[in-house]
């Protein structure tokens, strides 16, 4: 997963909300060398076999079952939920999905880029954290809990691996026409 590396959110990124408060929030990016449409990359990505996995998981573990049908109907603006999520918000280049329990957020985002030789798509992934509640007294901000800084080694390298699934499932897509 080279070509996946943590970045800076973008200027405008819906994410960017949760990075003061006390949430955690992280940003990975990677260059396609096409054109990819946000639909196509929220499509992609939420039906990629490694995000299957994480469907299937939810569908048995907290009854939130999901179909590739339904990723379609998300990715075309059709469909306000999917699996264990909602859209928070929806601009035409991201999408920012909250969790069922209000604890975690999603984001995916396109930017096309072009020169004079080629065009392509920088395809952004993020996750927000939001602590479960208020400061103890005498702290700063939130805890995001003993259950998060855990797990926290495993969900930078799952990000990492989801973006880089939706990108191979990408490049071995033709473009959508349209």
């Amino acid at each position: 997963m080279p070509s996946i590396h943590r970045c800076e959110l973008p200027p405008g990124a819906l994410l960017s909300k949760y990075q003061n408060g006390g949430a955690y929030a992280d940003c990975y990016a990677t260059e396609i060398t096409r054109h990819v449409s946000p639909a196509e990359y929220v499509q992609a990505f939420y039906t990629t076999p490694l995000f299957k996995v994480e469907r299937l998981l939810l569908a048995w573990l907290v009854s939130k079952p999901s179909t590739d049908a339904q990723a379609g109907q998300l990715a075309s603006g059709t469909l306000d939920s999917f699996a264990a999520w909602s859209v928070e918000e929806r601009r035409e280049d991201q999408l920012l999905m909250c969790d069922f329990q209000g604890r975690t957020r999603s984001w995916l985002m396109v930017i096309p880029m072009e020169d004079e030789n080629s065009a392509g798509t920088r395809l952004y992934f993020g996750s927000a954290v939001v602590p479960a509640r208020a400061p103890r007294a005498g702290a700063q901000t939130p805890s995001l809990g003993l259950t998060f800084r855990l797990l926290l080694g495993f969900h930078k390298l799952y990000s990492r691996a989801l973006l880089s699934s939706a990108k191979s499932r990408l490049m071995r897509q033709q473009p959508a026409q349209g």
